[in-house]
């Protein structure tokens, strides 16, 4: 009931988003039912129809990727003061959010089965002249338990997927262990000292190292004028106005400062804040990419004749399948870690204001919009070299490869944006911050910009590229 109150009650954009999951969950439900409706039509080839549901895993999988990434960018369900006092904790807004989606998904799968029905002819007569007929076993009558499961993969995977990515989590950092945000050992003050009433509470106060090897308090006053007062920012966190009852706190007066402690951000990895990206990360990727197109180019060469059917009737070799699936998996694995050296290459060679904002932004995000990013680059290569094996000529390649492939590409595009659109969310409270500084909006609308045109020339090239390595094989 609560699930329904918050759906119905929604901002009208997220209620765009529910409905175009619940268009994805329309459009794989209809792609699995036509698979039913081969089986049913061509009894004496079980592999083919076999074949025909092993490739609809991929619109599910670019069903259920969208569908996570509208449930987190729901405002309704995100974590909030006050709300574990009347019930609404944690645990609780998982399970809300995975029942809003199961609802969203249970609508597509609705709809999907009473286009099906239709074009059948079940419910007002056969319409198109029984153009479908042969996809929907229009004469042969429809197992409605089958349907009804294969309907239900949407709903359940999606769903599953949502408590999964959402589930509670101890965000706790460990005790002076390194990675995890501030190091307590910048706290601790040597034995003998004693810290006076507000040492914690002075804005812009930092440990500054004296000739002496000691640390001391010292307090830097931002300068607006120059630019120079985002270097809080850039250095991570949120800038707080002075005076402000959430100012930083600041080191104590002879505090060691420890060489590895830097400023976590203002919240623990969780479900909606998400941890950075792991320093192993990119170099499994480039190598399962690289594996991928090794692959792909063995199968130019070798002298197998096993052959792989693509949806709607255009065949390659066999081994193609293996090395796109090692390139999807490594440009996704990647993504995260190519956007944080984005950022990085955006910081370097003395960087202004606009740079360093730009480039730290993109680093705090890469762990948000990286892994969509690459998936997204996996999808378009793999368009790519399916239009290479595509002959206009040959009119096997029917309605169902189209919506297909419309149905991934959409996906991929959209939770590209969904995610762009959760970083915005995440970055609300910074960007508040440097207004209520004096920042101009045109300051943070060209580090937008910037962000947005460095991640372009990053990816396009490197999509073009892979989409080329991997068409060759089919083109040779």
């Amino acid at each position: 009931m609560l699930a329904l109150r918050l759906t119905r009650s929604a901002h009208p954009a997220v209620q765009l988003r529910r409905l175009l999951v619940a268009t994805a969950s329309a459009g794989t439900g209809f792609l699995l039912l036509g698979t039913l409706g081969h089986a049913l039509t061509h009894p004496e080839t079980p592999g083919a129809s076999a074949l025909r549901l092993a490739w609809c895993a991929v619109p599910l999988a670019a069903t259920v990727q969208f569908a996570l990434a509208v449930a987190r960018t729901d405002p309704g369900t995100r974590p909030r003061p006050g709300l574990a006092a009347i019930g609404l904790g944690p645990a609780r807004l998982m399970a809300v959010s995975a029942t809003t989606t199961a609802l969203s998904t249970t609508l597509g799968s609705l709809l999907a089965l009473l286009a099906f029905l239709h074009l059948r002819g079940d419910l007002t007569g056969m319409p198109f002249d029984g153009a479908a007929a042969d996809f929907l076993a229009s004469e042969v009558l429809l197992p409605l338990p089958a349907a009804l499961t294969l309907l239900s993969l949407v709903p359940a995977t999606a769903s599953a997927a949502v408590a999964l990515s959402l589930r509670p989590r101890d965000t706790r950092p460990a005790t002076g262990s390194r990675g995890t945000g501030v190091s307590l050992r910048r706290f601790a003050a040597p034995a003998g000292a004693r810290e006076t009433f507000g040492a914690y509470g002075r804005f812009g106060s930092r440990a500054v190292r004296t000739a002496g090897g000691r640390t001391a308090g010292a307090t830097v006053t931002p300068s607006l004028g120059r630019g120079r007062a985002w270097e809080s920012v850039a250095a991570g966190g949120t800038p707080q106005a002075p005076g402000s009852a959430t100012s930083p706190p600041a080191t104590a007066e002879g505090a060691p400062e420890a060489p590895d402690s830097v400023p976590g951000p203002p919240h623990g990895p969780g479900p909606h804040n998400p941890p950075p990206p792991h320093p192993t990360a990119l170099p499994w990727g480039a190598a399962l990419l690289a594996a991928g197109l090794a692959v792909e180019a063995y199968a130019l060469h070798s002298a197998s004749e096993a052959t792989l059917t693509l949806p709607g009737g255009p065949t390659g070799p066999a081994a193609v399948l293996l090395g796109w699936t090692l390139t999807a998996l490594g440009l996704a694995l990647a993504g995260p870690g190519l956007t944080h050296l984005c950022g990085r290459l955006l910081q370097a060679v003395r960087p202004g204001a606009l740079r360093l904002l730009a480039g730290r932004g993109l680093m705090q995000e890469a762990s948000r919009i990286g892994r969509p990013l690459g998936v997204l680059c996996a999808v378009v290569s793999g368009a790519y070299s399916m239009a290479a094996l595509h002959d206009p000529s040959d009119p096997s390649a029917g309605p169902l490869t189209t919506l297909g492939a419309l149905l991934v590409t959409g996906c991929a595009l959209a939770t590209v944006l969904t995610a762009a659109v959760e970083a915005r969310q995440a970055r609300a409270g910074t960007t508040a911050a440097l207004l209520r500084l004096g920042a101009p909006a045109s300051m943070l609308r060209g580090a937008a910009a910037l962000r947005a045109g460095a991640l372009a020339a990053l990816f396009l090239p490197l999509t073009l590229l892979v989409a080329a390595l991997a068409a060759l094989p089919l083109t040779g």
